[in-house]
C-alpha cells in the first residue's frame, strides 16, 4: 500500500512496510513516537517537488476543489501501477480512480497514518529541514489567501465600504471642529456667527481676519459677496466680544488651519467614492445616487451579499431597529430605512412616499444583480428604470389632482338656512296665515265663546291698514292703541247687549287667561327685539319696551272683569233713561 502526502515543497509517496500494524488504529501514534520507530511503519518511496510558487499555488487549489492537478496525475502514473493508495481525502480518491483507475482508500486508520506522518516528516523525507519548510509553508498559505479572496482591482467593493465609512466620520469631526471654532472665537467676536452662516466661510474669514479690529482694513471679496462683507464691517467695529490675546487667536487660526484641511480631503475622498460607485456600480448609482449605494453596499456587506437580497429587504435595509420594535409591539412596519434619501423619494409627496420606496426598492435591486453579476458595465438599465420611476411619480400626483379638480361633485354649494321652507321642495313648512272674517260677527255668541273667538283672534295690523303705516315705528304705534280701544269698546257694548242673562265666568279663570296673555307678550316681545337689525341702538331698544310695558298695563286696566264693567254700564243706562 502507498501513502499519498501533499506537502508545501511537493508530494510524497511512502511505502507502508508493515500493514498488519494499521488494524490497531488505537496503538497506531505509539509507532510515531521517534523517528527510528517511524521509520519501520513507513518508507519514502517517491517526492515530486514544485519547481516554483505558481505551480504549487495551482496545486493546492485545485487540491481544495478535490481534483489532481496534471503533475500530480504523471506522478501517480509512474509509481502507482498496480498499487492501492491511500488518501487524506475521499472525493480527492474517487477523482483518481475515475481518471487513472487507481484504488484509493480512506478510513480512520488511513487518518492517524497522516498524522502520524505529519509529525515525523523531515525525519521521513531526506533533504527537507524543518527551517526549509516554515517560509515555504508561510508563502503557500498567503499566496492561496489572496486567491481565494480573488482579488480585482476593477470590482473592489471593500473600497467603496471603507470610504463612505471615512466620509461619514469626516463630517462628525468637521461639524465638532467647525462649532468648536464659533464658539471659541465667539468670545471676541459674538456677531459674525450670525452674519456667515456657512461653517467653512466662517473658518476661512476668522482666519483672515484675526482680531476684529482689523477687518475694516481687509479686504473679503475673495470669500464673502459684497452685502456681507459691509455688514461683517459694520459689526466689527460695534461689536460687544471681548479682547483676547495674540496667542489665543494663533490657537484659534490653527483649528481653522484644520477644518478647511479636513474639508478639502472630504471633497477629494468624495470625487473618489463617486468614481468608484460609477465604476462597480453603475445602474445603482443612477437610481439611487452615490452616498445612498455606498450606504447600502456597507450594510449589505459586499455587492455580492447584496444582489442576493429581495426587493423589501432592500426597502428597509438599515431600519431594523424600527422592524423588530414594530414587529414585537405589533404596530405597523416601517416603510424605508437608507433608501428614504434617494432624491426620488425626496420629490414626492408624503402620501405618496411608501409606494415609491417600494417600486424603487423593486428596481434597485434589479440594478444590484445587474451590476453584481451582469456582464454590461453601462447605466442604461438604471437611467431606463429611473425614467419610469419618475413617470410613475407624474401619473401618482397627476391622478390625485384630476380626481379632487374634474370630479362631478365638485364644490359643496352654500344654500341660505331658512326655517321656514322645506329642505327639497320651495313649499312653506307651515300655511300662511288668513284673517278669520267669521271673528268680526259676534251676535248669538254666548259669552264663553265670544271671549275665545277673542283669544283666538291675534292682535295683528288690520288688513285694511296700508303697509306704510306699519313701518312707521312709535308715531304708527300711538294710533294703533286708539283704534283698538275703540275696537274694544264696540265689542264689549255688542257683547252685552247680546248676553245679559248670562252668568260672567270666575274671576279665576280670567286671571289666569290674563297670565297667559302677558307671558305670551312678553316673549313676542323678546323675539321682535331679537330680530331687530344690527344697526337699531340699545337705547332705543330699551325705549321700545318700556312703551311696549305702558301699553300692556294700559290694557290690563281696561280689561277688567265684566261683572264691574256690566254695572257701571247699568248705572248709566239708568241715569240716562229719565233724560230721554
Amino acid at each position: 500500500m502507498l501513502v499519498l502526502f501533499e506537502t508545501p515543497a511537493g508530494f510524497a509517496l511512502f511505502k507502508v512496510l508493515d500493514e498488519g500494524k494499521l488494524s490497531k488504529v488505537e496503538d497506531l501514534w505509539t509507532q510515531f513516537s521517534s523517528a527510528e520507530s517511524a521509520r519501520q511503519v513507513v518508507k519514502l518511496k517517491a517526492f515530486s517537488k514544485f519547481e516554483n510558487t505558481s505551480e504549487a499555488l495551482s496545486a493546492a487549489t485545485l487540491l481544495i476543489d478535490s481534483k489532481p492537478s496534471r503533475g500530480l496525475r504523471k506522478f501517480l502514473r509512474a509509481h502507482c501501477d498496480g498499487e492501492t493508495l491511500a488518501v487524506a481525502d475521499s472525493k480527492l480518491g474517487n477523482a483518481i480512480k475515475e481518471k487513472l483507475q487507481i484504488e484509493c482508500v480512506h478510513d480512520n486508520a488511513i487518518m492517524e497514518l497522516m498524522r502520524g506522518v505529519r509529525s515525523q516528516l523531515t525525519e521521513l523525507i531526506y533533504g527537507l529541514a524543518a527551517q526549509d519548510l516554515a517560509p515555504m509553508s508561510l508563502g503557500l498559505s498567503h499566496s492561496l489567501s489572496r486567491y481565494k479572496l480573488k482579488f480585482s482591482p476593477d470590482k473592489v467593493d471593500t473600497m467603496i465600504i471603507q470610504a463612505i465609512g471615512l466620509l461619514d466620520d469626516l463630517d462628525k469631526e468637521l461639524n465638532t471642529y467647525a462649532m468648536r471654532v464659533r464658539e471659541w472665537y465667539g468670545w471676541h467676536f459674538p456677531e459674525l456667527s450670525k452674519i456667515v452662516q456657512d461653517n467653512i466661510l466662517y473658518a476661512k474669514a476668522v482666519k483672515l481676519m484675526g482680531n476684529r479690529s482689523s477687518a475694516a482694513k481687509l479686504d473679503f471679496s475673495e470669500i464673502l459677496p459684497e452685502e456681507v462683507e459691509t455688514e461683517l464691517k459694520e459689526a466689527a467695529v460695534i461689536s460687544m466680544g471681548t479682547e483676547v490675546s495674540e496667542i489665543d487667536l494663533i490657537n484659534i487660526k490653527d483649528l481653522c488651519d484644520q477644518v478647511l484641511s479636513l474639508s478639502e480631503y472630504r471633497a477629494q475622498l468624495y470625487d473618489y467614492l463617486k468614481s468608484r460607485m460609477n465604476t462597480i456600480a453603475p445602474n445603482l448609482t443612477a437610481l439611487v445616487g452615490e452616498l445612498v449605494g455606498a450606504r447600502l453596499i456597507a450594510r449589505g456587506g459586499s455587492l455580492l451579499n447584496l444582489a442576493k437580497q429581495p426587493g423589501s429587504t432592500v426597502q428597509i435595509l438599515g431600519a431594523e431597529k424600527a422592524l423588530f420594535r414594530a414587529l414585537k409591539t405589533k404596530h405597523a412596519t416601517p416603510k424605508y430605512g437608507l433608501i428614504f434619501h434617494a432624491s426620488l423619494i425626496g420629490q414626492a409627496a408624503p402620501k405618496h412616499k411608501g409606494k415609491i420606496s417600494r417600486s424603487l426598492a423593486a428596481k434597485t435591486a434589479l440594478a444590484i444583480r445587474c451590476d453584481a453579476l451582469g456582464e454590461n458595465q453601462d447605466n442604461t438599465m438604471g437611467l431606463e428604470n429611473r425614467a419610469k420611476l419618475e413617470a410613475r411619480l407624474r401619473n401618482l400626483e397627476g391622478r390625485e389632482l384630476g380626481r379632487s379638480a374634474g370630479s362631478a361633485k365638485g364644490k359643496p354649494k352654500i344654500e341660505f338656512y331658512d326655517k321656514d321652507r322645506k329642505k327639497g321642495a320651495g313649499a312653506m313648512i307651515s300655511t300662511a296665515k288668513v284673517y278669520n272674517i267669521s271673528a268680526d260677527s259676534l251676535i248669538g255668541l254666548t259669552g264663553g265663546a265670544a271671549v275665545k273667538d277673542e283669544e283666538m283672534v291675534p292682535h295683528e295690523a288690520e288688513p285694511s291698514q296700508p303697509e306704510e303705516t306699519r313701518d312707521k315705528g312709535p308715531v304708527a304705534d300711538g294710533e294703533k292703541k286708539k283704534k283698538k280701544k275703540k275696537k274694544k269698546q264696540e265689542e264689549e257694548e255688542a257683547v252685552m247687549e247680546g248676553t245679559e242673562g248670562v252668568a260672567a265666568e270666575p274671576e279665576s279663570k280670567e286671571k289666569r287667561k290674563m297670565e297667559k296673555k302677558k307671558k305670551k307678550k312678553r316673549a313676542a316681545d323678546e323675539s321682535e327685539l331679537q330680530n331687530e337689525g344690527e344697526n337699531v341702538d340699545v337705547e332705543e331698544k330699551k325705549k321700545k319696551k318700556k312703551k311696549k310695558r305702558k301699553h300692556a298695563e294700559a290694557e290690563e286696566e281696561e280689561t277688567e272683569t265684566p261683572s264691574k264693567k256690566d254695572k257701571k254700564k247699568k248705572k248709566k243706562k239708568k241715569m240716562m233713561t229719565p233724560e230721554d
